[in-house]
């Protein structure tokens, strides 16, 4: 079972639920620990230059803490998803999207995979 904390309340806490599980079943993820948290601009660019050297807000930042661990000690930890809404045009597609990137997908190194698997869960969603 995944347990999901939901921090803030730009989203019902069932629809990031919902978002959060379509994701990480896209990548057979079916048990662990994620995190989603709305930020300010502040806040997520403060991350961004911290984690990524780069300046100013984006719209959300993926931390993933287990990754590909296999035998992790107790409940797996997928990681924690920042959301900007201020800097973000869908929100339930940036959960998707951030919770993407937990299972081990990044659309800035793969053909288009991503983008493919994030568009067909948001056709779900919808």
């Amino acid at each position: 079972m995944l347990e999901i904390d939901v921090i803030g309340n730009a989203l019902p806490p069932g629809r990031v639920e919902e978002a959060v599980a379509y994701a990480a079943a896209s990548a057979g993820i079916e048990e662990g620990h994620v995190a989603i948290e709305f930020v300010n601009a502040e806040r997520i660019a403060e991350l961004n230059e911290t984690w990524r050297g780069k300046v100013g807000p984006t719209d959300v930042l993926s931390f993933p803490v287990d990754e590909d661990d296999e035998d992790p000690l107790g409940e797996r930890e997928l990681g924690d998803v920042f959301i900007c809404p201020e800097y973000t045009s869908d929100l339930v597609e940036a959960v998707v999207h951030g919770v993407l990137h937990l299972t081990g997908m990044d659309h800035e190194e793969d053909e288009g995979e991503m983008l493919a698997v994030q568009a067909e869960i948001m056709g779900w969603l919808r």
